[in-house]
């Protein structure tokens, strides 16, 4: 409470020197929450970068985090949480009740890594193999889940020192599978709420938290609304007739037909969906089709991706890629067929209340480094959360030291790593959201 804010009985019933000790004594109890937070985030430190590399050198890809999650569990048994395994996949959810009734928060972090060969040099660097779409492939933590899982546990063990303090119920879900299963089965955040995770106890809100080099080490980028992109992925199949490659007018050749399906996909954003609204991104990264040079295959395979920040321009651009696929494989005497890979991931959208709410918070978190930041086209399953309870997604700047956000690798890159020392500022973003809200919770 600012001085001026004071009623004019107040100010009247008490001298200038009284009024003046009032407010020293009100500025030491409202800084002392803070430095005690300080302490424990200073106290943890050491274990939470040791952590971080541990899981680092022993990265899992989605659906296989075995050992991350039992790193994780054993932890939060160690701080007496309570600790359900084996929650949509690998999942791991613990819970800290409070000495106090109140609301239930959520805390989120991803745990699993990608299958990328590391070529970062790090002491801990990933030498990990993993079966992925039935062939052996390198495994590496290139987006930053291990430190999330890292600085969640240390958030846990954080709150669990001031456990008598807190007002109402912190929940702590580490999610397996944010990057997808190849199957394309239900999995990450929407297999987690589906067995219940927003549920028993209710949350009230979700807080959660994604590295990222595009901001200043220390910083948190926020933004009301849409942060990050809705993604839907699509196979099109092109079929035609096979013949000769000198002699096409005997066959139908698919592969000029791909060539102008995805030059004409573009025309979808340039020219169809109106993006003074909401930019939108489609982009095609796979063409198989042939095997040899002077025959035209029967048919084509091409992989893309969708991505937007409006529900209504998602499903008219759906239509529309179904629509131009179908309507050009027919001009060329060919067939197209769409199929859009079941589940997509939702736009994440920041509750534009709770946001304006927490940048207080962030203000504080950061040293003043809470900024306004732009939409970003990748994607996130965060958004399931935010289906089930009002939720706030941020940015955690992080790009290594000696490189800038200019410079440096971005996530999923082999060369991506992050500045460990932006670590102490997301363990205290998130505990200081997790306190704020149920302390001003109503």
């Amino acid at each position: 409470m600012k001085c001026e804010t004071m009623t004019s009985a107040i100010v009247l019933a008490v001298s200038m020197a009284s009024t003046q000790c009032m407010a020293q004594n009100m500025a030491v109890q409202s800084a002392a929450p803070q430095q005690a937070l300080e302490r424990e985030i200073e106290a943890v430190r050491p274990k939470m970068v040791g952590w971080r590399r541990d899981i680092h050198s022993h990265p899992e890809l989605s659906g296989q985090e075995v050992r991350t999650s039992k790193l994780v569990a054993e932890h939060l048994r160690s701080l007496g949480l309570e600790v359900a395994t084996d929650v949509g996949g690998h999942g791991v959810v613990g819970l800290l009740r409070g000495g106090r009734p109140g609301k239930v928060v959520a805390l989120r972090a991803d745990m699993d890594g990608l299958p990328v060969k590391e070529a970062t040099g790090l002491p801990f660097a990933s030498t990990a193999t993993a079966s992925y779409r039935g062939e052996t492939t390198a495994v590496m933590h290139a987006c930053g889940h291990d430190g999330h899982t890292a600085m969640l546990m240390a958030v846990a063990e954080v709150l669990s020192h001031m456990k008598a303090r807190i007002p109402g119920t912190v929940k702590f879900i580490f999610q397996p599978a944010e990057e997808g299963v190849p199957d394309g089965k239900i999995a990450g955040a929407r297999a987690m709420v589906a067995q219940g995770v927003m549920d028993r106890p209710k949350v009230d809100a979700v807080f959660g938290l994604h590295i990222m080099p595009l901001l200043p080490t220390g910083s948190v980028g926020y933004r009301g609304g849409p942060l990050l992109a809705s993604s839907d992925s699509f196979e099109i199949r092109i079929q035609g007739k096979g013949t000769h490659g000198a002699l096409p007018w005997n066959g139908v050749d698919p592969i000029v037909t791909s060539a102008q399906v995805v030059v004409d996909l573009q025309t979808i954003v340039s020219r169809q969906l109106d993006i003074s609204k909401e930019p939108a991104v489609i982009s095609v990264g796979s063409i198989h089709g042939g095997n040899r040079e002077n025959i035209i295959p029967e048919s084509v395979k091409m992989l893309g991706t969708l991505r937007t920040f409006d529900d209504g321009m998602r499903n008219d651009a759906k239509r529309r890629i179904q629509t131009m696929t179908e309507s050009i494989a027919t001009a060329h005497g060919a067939k197209g067929v769409v199929e859009f890979v079941q589940p997509g991931y939702s736009v994440t959208n920041n509750d534009p209340a709770l946001t304006e709410r927490m940048i207080p918070t962030l203000r504080w978190a950061t040293g003043g480094k809470a900024v306004l930041t732009d939409k970003v086209s990748v994607a996130e399953d965060f958004s399931e959360y935010q289906k089930a309870a009002p939720g706030v997604f941020l940015l955690l700047g992080a790009p290594p030291k000696g490189k800038t956000p200019q410079t440096a690798s971005r996530n999923h890159s082999p060369t991506f790593d992050f500045d460990e020392d932006a670590m102490p500022v997301g363990v205290r973003t998130l505990s200081g959201l997790a306190l704020d809200y149920l302390g001003s919770a109503k």
